[in-house]
């Protein structure tokens, strides 16, 4: 039996070298498949293998455990390396799909909302908006107030989009609130760890201090969505999603074990398993980020502020395991961009923000991740269909097409943000998938 699996350069760049190996067995072998890792089983042999191209100019395989060595390939499995492209369509394929749902979306208020809210309005039906504005949205009538702001600045044709809005959960949060939303009909507070990420200071201090307004929030249908991360000093950055699972958030579903949560923008191998495998009233929103790019990309040739956001990028395992979980056709994933915008000054400073803005590219970043995977037949679930089936809605009724241009597209440098400007994610490089078409 031969098995072929590609591999793509350990680089945080989009246009990634390709190719494949292929090994060979006399006896029969099996694999399981995370992201671009194997574990092959050849008899009673077991190995993982994980093979990359290091390095811009590819200078060397990474060893692995079936005897490759980074001086070549020497193993007795090891038949042919091939330059073999890793599954793709052709130019000029299209995507038509039910409008999608934004469930994770900043768009900040004043100019800069007005500046931001045209590129969502464009392509998505609906988008969940975070409410960590200063002052924080705590209340219903805030969200109200918010609400009309967003839609004064929704442009004359996008008439088809509604700001779903939320409540920014605090200590002091209270039952007769949690009530009052559900009548107004706010699907859901958002749970940020006190100083876990911007505008969070006014955030929750201990979990258990709410523990009874969320047995309130369960009995109302109020979803809970959660910015999973410890912001305990000690604990390391890149590990406080997987302790915030272990130590907090597991205790919570214990005691509340009929509230709905959102575990919000993951990144690591732990919450995409710890998602999977809970109970069907856990699930998740992925970005376009932590799908593609590993914690290279925030230090590629010097600091990279635009690629700086919370939950920070994680290890390449992790953006594997994150995007095999999201393209596995899983209903507990949804599309949640936590577009985040930030005036290019506040990013490029001595304490630069936290926050990606990809709004106007990041559908057909998404479709990116779904053709790597071979798996774009899924990606109308994940945009379209799972959102609404966790949140109880209707799906939207019109559609979109996305199509693969024969002719790339450059993402500009920078975008409009009131009187200041905005860099996107993947400012100035080319992406091939765009949305061509609203019905």
């Amino acid at each position: 039996n031969t098995i072929t699996f590609a591999y793509r350069r350990d680089s945080v760049s989009s246009h990634a070298a390709e190719g494949a190996l292929c090994f060979k067995s006399p006896t029969c072998v099996s694999s399981l498949q995370h992201g671009y890792s194997r574990v092959f089983t050849t008899g009673d042999r077991a190995a993982q293998c994980v093979i990359m191209l290091r390095g811009v100019q590819g200078a060397a395989l990474r060893r692995s455990s079936l005897g490759l060595s980074s001086r070549g390939l020497r193993s007795s499995h090891v038949t042919n390396v091939a330059a073999r492209p890793v599954p793709s369509v052709p130019a000029g394929t299209k995507l038509t799909i039910i409008r999608p749902d934004d469930w994770h979306l900043h768009v900040r208020d004043g100019a800069a909302m007005r500046s931001v809210v045209p590129h969502t309005a464009k392509h998505y039906g609906r988008a969940i908006i975070m409410p960590n504005l200063t002052p924080p949205v705590t209340t219903v009538k805030m969200a109200q107030d918010y609400k009309q702001r967003i839609m004064d600045a929704v442009p004359t044709g996008s008439s088809h989009f509604n700001p779903l809005m939320t409540l920014y959960l605090t200590d002091n949060t209270t039952y007769d609130e949690v009530f009052r939303a559900r009548e107004a009909g706010i699907p859901a507070f958002k749970l940020y760890p006190a100083g876990a990420t911007t505008n969070s200071d006014s955030g929750v201090t201990d979990i258990n201090k709410v523990v009874p307004i969320l047995r309130a929030m369960a009995d109302a249908g109020v979803l809970l969505l959660v910015h999973g991360e410890v912001t305990d000093n000690h604990v390391d950055m890149f590990d406080r999603e997987a302790v915030f699972i272990k130590e907090k958030l597991i205790p919570v579903l214990d005691k509340v074990p009929h509230l709905k949560v959102v575990m919000e923008h993951i990144t690591t191998q732990e919450a995409a398993e710890f998602v999977s495998s809970a109970p069907a009233n856990v699930a998740a929103t992925v970005t376009p980020q932590h799908m593609l790019m590993n914690r290279n990309a925030l230090f590629v040739k010097g600091l990279r502020p635009h690629n700086y956001c919370l939950p920070v990028l994680k290890r390449e395992r992790h953006r594997e395991a994150v995007a095999a979980a999201v393209t596995s056709g899983s209903k507990k994933f949804f599309l949640g961009t936590d577009s985040a915008p930030h005036p290019k000054g506040a990013k490029e400073s001595a304490c630069g923000c936290a926050g990606i803005f990809s709004a106007p590219v990041a559908l057909g970043l998404y479709a990116m991740v779904f053709e790597r995977a071979n798996a774009l037949d899924k990606f109308e679930a994940f945009a379209s269909r799972n959102g609404p089936d966790f949140y109880g809605l209707p799906y939207n009724k019109d559609t979109i097409t996305i199509t693969k241009s024969v002719t790339p597209m450059r993402i500009p440098e920078a975008y409009e943000l009131g009187d200041s400007q905005v860099v996107p994610m993947w400012a100035g490089q080319e992406i091939q998938w765009r949305v061509s078409l609203v019905d």
